[in-house]
């Protein structure tokens, strides 16, 4: 049965049950899920330990940052630039589950461990790094392999055209989603979306990793020069994260809205019923 059929052979249409996601599609998507939330925790363990963001090579307490999450008087506050807002009691500043004020940047519920331990976070941030870098390498050849790539994710000329991009724009922003087999093609907002996840910000967040390590000067230094110095490599690093948060965040969001029972069946089992248009009513 390919994506087009329905199960009896005939071509699709609405409110017919066909395959939607591949296999290699299925796992990748669910262990990036379980390892990017391990990453994001991991690391912002890591980053309680200096709260503080430089651009260049090097980066202390006493050195200007871009970026702060603090605390004075007890009250938290975010700084970026010279922009300074409070937190309320979220991020700075919070109280632990034993009733005792706490003054690091994040809370225990958004770290792992959910106590203050570098050593602990970078074990499972190292650890993780790793099944998040050979799992997209993984993904990638076997993408190339079987045609999901060219098939789903490159996005020929034509659909370059401003009036598509436009109207693509608007119907999401009008949440008027595709319908019948034309739910089973990426559209050109979802193209550019996933290929910027794939081949530039994990591939960003991989590289900028290894530019933070001291070791990599030994084998690699090429690496750290390439973002400007260990710091900015730091910088580009977290705000890659927050970029792919935010992805995570929309898509989650586009799941609930397009039918929360239906795409999830589709990428556990692969079965998705297309939704019905107006041809299919008549």
């Amino acid at each position: 049965m390919s994506a087009l059929e329905n199960q009896s052979g005939t071509e699709a249409r609405g409110g017919d049950l066909v395959r939607r996601h591949r296999l290699s599609t299925r796992i990748w998507h669910w262990v990036n899920a379980v390892t990017l939330l391990v990453l994001l925790m991991s690391g912002l363990m890591i980053f309680n330990a200096h709260p503080r963001l430089y651009w260049g090579e090097y980066g202390a307490n006493f050195d200007y940052a871009w970026f702060e999450i603090g605390q004075r008087g007890g009250e938290g506050y975010l700084r970026i630039g010279s922009l300074s807002v409070p937190t309320g009691g979220v991020l700075g500043s919070w109280i632990d589950p034993g009733g005792v004020e706490r003054y690091r940047a994040f809370p225990w519920w958004a770290t792992l461990p959910s106590r203050y331990s570098l050593v602990d976070g970078r074990v499972w941030h190292l650890a993780f790094a790793w099944v998040l870098a050979v799992g997209l390498a993984v993904y990638l050849i076997w993408s190339l392999v079987n045609g999901h790539l060219r098939r789903d994710i490159h996005i020929p000329r034509r659909e370059w055209r401003r009036a598509d991009i436009w109207r693509d724009i608007k119907n999401h922003a009008r949440l008027r989603f595709p319908a019948g087999s034309a739910a089973l093609r990426y559209s050109f907002l979802q193209k550019i979306s996933y290929a910027l996840v794939l081949f530039v910000l994990i591939p960003l967040m991989i590289l900028t990793g290894l530019g933070m390590s001291p070791a990599t000067d030994a084998w690699a230094p090429l690496v750290t020069q390439l973002f400007g110095g260990r710091q900015s490599a730091r910088s580009v690093h977290f705000l890659c994260a927050w970029a792919l948060v935010g992805f995570v965040l929309v898509h989650i969001a586009m799941v609930m809205l397009a039918g929360p029972w239906n795409e999830m069946r589709s990428i556990i089992t692969g079965k998705y019923r297309l939704p019905h248009d107006r041809a299919d009513r008549v």
